[in-house]
């Protein structure tokens, strides 16, 4: 069997290289097609996958035109490996190209779609194309329930599970850090994604600036940003892309506009504060079952709230409890993808019968 994993995001990379390696050790042939978007190229050859390249596109009507481009180029390399399955993180892409191709689509997506809104517009050219949607439990929207699978997890778990991932403390030593320290992991957005148009989270680079420069006065502070901002850049990470989950892992709190980021340190038992004026199904299920983050719109009360965590001596103990019973809850959703995959069709009429197994 051949499958072929579309990744649009360098999250992508991340939430479904443990899936790849399981499929290509028990035999199955893949082929990685990625967009070239920020860190996914350095996260893919640092991980050894070999890729063909989609481009990415800004700004609306770009985005439009790179729809068709991709789709035709993506065709093409499909039309020449003959896959047996596509897999993606709800790309309109590998949806609507296994159609033509009369091939199945599994799509693990993880976004919340709110109606007239251009991702609701992208999701109405992904979900009829394709043939499954798997989505955290957490999630609100309503999905075709015909093809709707839902698990106990997150992405992230896919990756930060403890059957996946043991926190190295040598990043430390290269940061001239101890796990006694307190340091604070800050991320800001470009804002440019499809589910990211017409929101916000800080208002703009000056109030970044001084929201970094009040918090420097507690602790040390390290920025990751997809904008330009050089007053920020004595803190950039001096990390590879693919060490930036260990760093995370003993960080004292993670703030910032990125979603993904969040829900990662909350798997990480880690305290998170998502800023931006529109929350996600998933980040709202860690803080309101098991007090993980906080997703705030005002840069001012995430700031308050920042201080008072950073007077907590015992935010780690506390937060440690909160993160194994998030475990509890949880499943392995490598497992649960690989598996899902490696029996398809017969593990969806399965789980749809409730007889498919994905703890």
């Amino acid at each position: 069997m051949k499958i072929l994993f579309e990744l649009g995001h360098p999250a992508h990379v991340h939430v479904l290289k443990h899936t790849i390696w399981n499929l290509q050790k028990s035999g199955y042939e893949t082929k990685i097609v990625a967009r070239a978007r920020e860190i996914t190229p350095k996260l893919l050859e640092a991980y050894g996958f070999a890729y063909e390249r989609l481009e990415k596109y800004n700004g609306l009507t770009n985005k439009t035109f790179g729809l068709f481009i991709n789709n035709y180029k993506l065709f093409k390399i499909a039309k020449k490996f003959k896959p047996g399955i596509f897999v993606s993180v709800g790309s309109p892409h590998s949806a609507q190209v296994s159609t033509i191709l009369r091939k199945a689509h599994i799509s693990f997506g993880d976004t919340d779609v709110k109606k007239y809104t251009l991702y609701h517009l992208i999701s109405s050219l992904t979900c009829p194309f394709s043939d499954v949607l798997c989505t955290p439990s957490c999630l609100i929207s309503k999905i075709n329930p015909k093809k709707h699978v839902k698990y106990e997890g997150y992405h992230e778990l896919a990756y930060l599970h403890p059957n996946h991932f043991k926190p190295d403390p040598h990043t430390l030593d290269q940061l001239n850090l101890s796990n006694k320290d307190k340091f604070i992991i800050m991320r800001f957005a470009a804002w440019d994604a499809v589910h990211d148009i017409a929101h916000r989270g800080f208002k703009n680079n000056q109030e970044r600036i001084e929201f970094v420069e009040r918090l420097q006065t507690k602790c040390k502070i390290f920025v990751t940003s997809e904008v330009n901002i050089p007053e920020l850049d004595k803190y950039k990470i001096p990390l590879a892309p693919e060490k930036i989950h260990h760093l995370l892992s003993f960080a004292t709190m993670y703030i910032g506009e990125g979603a993904t980021m969040a829900s990662e340190a909350g798997v990480l038992g880690v305290p998170w504060i998502f800023v931006s004026s529109w929350g996600r199904g998933y980040l709202d299920d860690q803080e309101k079952n098991y007090g993980l983050g906080y997703t705030v719109s005002d840069s001012k009360e995430a700031l308050r709230i920042a201080l008072s965590l950073t007077e907590n001596e015992n935010l780690k103990n506390e937060w440690s409890e909160k993160r194994k019973k998030m475990l509890r809850d949880k499943i392995d959703v490598a497992k649960f993808m690989t598996e899902f995959i490696r029996r398809y069709p017969k593990s969806f009429h399965e789980y749809k019968n409730r007889k498919f197994k994905y703890s």
